[in-house]
């Protein structure tokens, strides 16, 4: 009868930590990227009953077996910030102190101080590492974006599309050299500016002048002001027109500009369309014509740019993290790495949502999002706990019944012995 005292008292403890994780899930139901525990239990057996009728086997109670996390997929929630990550499948993010790696499915990460993508306990974000071109690398380290800059490009090529004014009359004298002052207006027919950068990212403004030189012919000379505050021509091309108005030849030879002395040399082709004399031969009316329609630009591009700073993000379902940069360039910073384990319910709980890696889970499986079985990733997201209030409540009624029931076990117990005390009276 005695025994009957230890198993109540063994459902009392074991109902009484069931209470403790259902409380721990109710807790942390508002808890980012939190996973509910669930407790198992085990019948305790140890004595055996010998009789005519054979033996029988009395059980003595139970035991809490184990507490085991529930790796479902939490509910998605949309939010304001680019850092906040959700994985939608398998799979945690690595972040690290520097000194061991830790694994979470909470992505609420923003800069810290030095521009490391981090959590709020100032655990870094790991991922694959991006070259200065922009080109991710099989190295591994943490997500850095403060020093992040866009470089400047010198520019290289020019595309530039105009109508010339067929009507207009060519030219008698030559064009103008520049030196203190602009050519002279008489010299030429029209202009138009553009924008070009030399090797250290400085702006430029560039006028090419436009000078009908004879019928169906013209020539642009190039002009801009150097460091001393001089006129320059860089150099002249010839533009050849066919009798319909089209494009013949653009002559696109490198013009050399030396914008002065701290800075490299640059070497600049213009593009002013594919002529019908050129190799290989176009249809002359892509770019640059000459119709009887007034003077017009048409389109215009070239391809160098300033430096500039970092002034965005934005993180691909690939786990891509991109800067977006104040010169208008786009480049690739790195790419999140994701972890997965083939136990996951045998991590090691650490708390502040943190796991660790256990012998029981096995090795950490790092890849790339939705590769090797790990889940995508979902910027400007968060996910939510996975608990499920109602059935919490539900396992929280039952865990109250069986510790009362086991309680009454006791009392029914204790009265019986008192029954045998008082037959001795």
């Amino acid at each position: 009868m005695l025994t009957s005292l230890f198993t109540g008292v063994s459902g009392m403890n074991a109902n009484g930590t069931a209470l403790s994780v259902i409380g721990d899930n109710i807790a942390n139901m508002n808890t980012v990227g939190f996973k509910a525990s669930r407790t198992c239990f085990g019948d305790v057996l140890s004595q055996t009953l010998t009789g005519v009728a054979g033996s029988s086997q009395v059980g003595r109670g139970v035991v809490v077996s184990g507490v085991s996390p529930l790796f479902t997929q939490g509910s998605l929630q949309s939010t304001q910030s680019a850092l906040d990550l959700a994985i939608e499948g398998d799979g945690f993010f690595i972040v690290s102190d520097g000194a061991s790696k830790y694994y979470t499915r909470a992505g609420q990460f923003s800069l810290d101080k030095d521009g490391n993508i981090s959590n709020s306990d100032g655990l870094i974000l790991q991922g694959f590492l991006a070259d200065a071109g922009g080109n991710i690398t099989s190295q591994t380290g943490p997500l850095q974006l403060a020093a992040t800059q866009s470089p400047a490009k010198m520019t290289e090529k020019v595309s530039l599309g105009v109508n010339l004014e067929a009507s207009e009359a060519a030219k008698t004298w030559a064009f103008t050299s520049p030196s203190a002052t602009p050519p002279d207006p008489a010299s030429y027919n029209k202009s138009t500016t553009l924008t070009l950068y030399d090797s250290q990212g400085d702006a430029h403004d560039v006028t090419a002048h436009f000078v009908k030189t004879g019928d169906n012919a013209w020539t642009a000379h190039y002009v801009f002001q150097d460091a001393t505050g001089q006129y320059v021509e860089a150099g002249s091309q010839n533009l050849a027109f066919d009798t319909d108005g089209s494009l013949v030849n653009d002559n696109n030879a490198a013009i050399a500009f030396n914008w002065g002395p701290a800075v490299a040399a640059g070497s600049i082709t213009f593009n002013y369309g594919t002529g019908t004399g050129e190799t290989p031969a176009g249809t002359g009316l892509d770019g640059t014509t000459q119709f009887s329609s007034p003077f017009s630009v048409l389109s215009q591009s070239q391809d160098g740019y300033g430096a500039g700073s970092l002034k965005n993000v934005s993180i691909s379902e690939d786990g891509i993290v991109t800067g977006i940069f104040t010169n208008g360039q786009t480049r690739e910073i790195g790419q999140v790495i994701l972890a997965r384990f083939i136990a996951p319910e045998r991590l090691t709980k650490l708390g502040r949502n943190l796991y660790g890696e256990s012998y029981d889970s096995g090795q950490a499986i790092s890849g790339t999002p939705e590769t090797s079985g790990l889940g995508r990733l979902l910027a400007n997201t968060l996910e939510q706990s996975n608990v499920d209030l109602a059935q919490e409540f539900v396992n929280m009624i039952a865990a109250q019944r069986g510790f009362q029931a086991n309680s009454r076990v006791i009392t029914t117990t204790d009265q019986l012995m008192q029954e045998l005390v008082n037959l001795k009276q």
